[in-house]
């Protein structure tokens, strides 16, 4: 049997036309879109075709459109940027179960900076509190990071509100919208926000291709110095096939994502509907938060995530534990413990994300096979060792 692929918040299938929009510039086409002559001059056409089709995506100018080789890249130069305004010293806030892209990279340069930062770890709804961000802002704050939909478990985040708060002590937003974008609609006008970073390989696009919006007038520091690329903000070669497979998915996004999500809802919907009765002990996270329309995560008691994950890949079926293993051990995840779940349930929890590819039938299948390896785990495991 064909393994069945639900770990579309990892990645997602390239889609088929958008594979055929790259083909071109994987062999005829090659030109540098540096180059003053005509092969660099069709590449670089088709580069800013690319960009106004991205920024077209997030209700945006292509003037803003920084192109980058990932979503990481674009959080870490404005985590560097941030923390280099203003000379030593500063303060960050960011949400506690933010990409580590974001929150590593605090945690690693702040002390470097003579900065600061505070956590603000959400409800247990899965959702931070505006509240609470605001109480954490101070004088020297340079910086609030807040995703938009939090990648593990699906919940989306109070953007536009965090904003406006710290709009007002005219304090830069980074907002990580990777997960989000091609499943939600997503608009940087209105989410009042100075920056935010995107990868195509979430939407069926290709790996290796991200952007980052910069609003006019924001300070950007790049990462990598030494040309000219991007008006100076980012320099290296255009990565060309690349963003023309991010300008095509960009551009099938935005115009599929109504039926996109309707689809991915329903998805989840009949999943979750089809957990309560096979597993009627399982826990949904975030289920009473607004979420991602193809995201569940939860928890299924009297199991090992990292076991039960193992038996249903080998049951053709790849679904995610959002934990990290190390040593043989299992730990609860970032979002986990950020969520203050219990020990036992948060290393019993798994993510299942659906894409544009996933079907009825899959989502029937998986369940019928996971309610087979939970009832197989339990009966193996030792007495009292639930």
């Amino acid at each position: 049997m064909r393994p069945v692929y639900l770990d579309h918040n990892a990645t997602t299938p390239l889609d088929p036309r958008v594979r055929e929009a790259m083909l071109p510039w994987l062999g005829e086409r090659w030109g540098n879109p540096a180059s003053a002559h005509r092969a660099g001059q069709e590449a670089l056409a088709a580069v800013e075709s690319a960009r106004s089709r991205v920024a077209s995506l997030l209700g945006a100018g292509p003037e803003g459109i920084v192109f980058t080789a990932s979503g990481t890249e674009a959080n870490n130069a404005v985590v560097r940027t941030a923390l280099a305004q203003g000379g030593p010293g500063g303060h960050v806030v960011l949400s506690a179960f933010e990409h580590p892209s974001i929150r590593v990279a605090v945690e690693t340069w702040a002390a470097a900076a003579g900065a600061t930062f505070t956590r603000i770890p959400p409800g247990r709804d899965g959702v931070v509190d505006p509240g609470r961000v605001a109480a954490a802002l101070r004088p020297e704050t340079r910086l609030v990071a807040l995703m938009l939909a939090q990648n593990e478990i699906g919940t989306l985040q109070p953007v536009a509100e965090v904003a406006a708060l710290a709009r007002r002590r005219g304090i830069a937003v980074l907002c990580d919208a990777v997960q989000a974008i091609g499943k939600v609609a997503v608009a940087v006008g209105e989410l009042g926000i100075d920056y935010l970073a995107v990868g195509a390989h979430k939407f069926h696009g290709p790996l290796g291709a991200g952007a980052l919006w910069v609003r006019a007038g924001a300070p950007l520091a790049p990462l990598l110095v030494g040309g000219g690329q991007e008006r100076g903000r980012r320099a290296a070669t255009l990565n060309v096939p690349a963003l023309v497979g991010f300008g095509r998915a960009a551009e099938l996004a935005a115009e599929e994502l109504p039926a996109r999500a309707r689809h991915l809802a329903a998805l989840r919907d009949r999943f979750e509907a089809g957990l309560a009765v096979a597993l009627p002990d399982a826990i949904v996270h975030g289920a009473r938060a607004p979420r991602l329309p193809h995201t569940s995560h939860f928890a299924v008691p009297g199991t090992v995530n990292a076991d039960l994950m193992i038996r249903l890949d080998l049951a053709g079926f790849q679904v995610s534990t959002g934990s990290a293993c190390s040593s043989g051990v299992v730990e609860p995840s970032v979002a986990m413990a950020a969520l203050a779940v219990p020990r036992a349930e948060a290393i019993a929890s798994l993510r299942v994300s659906f894409g544009a590819t996933s079907t009825a039938a899959e989502a029937d299948a998986f369940l019928v096979a996971l309610a087979a390896e939970v009832a197989a785990l339990r009966a193996a495991a030792p007495a009292g060792g639930r």
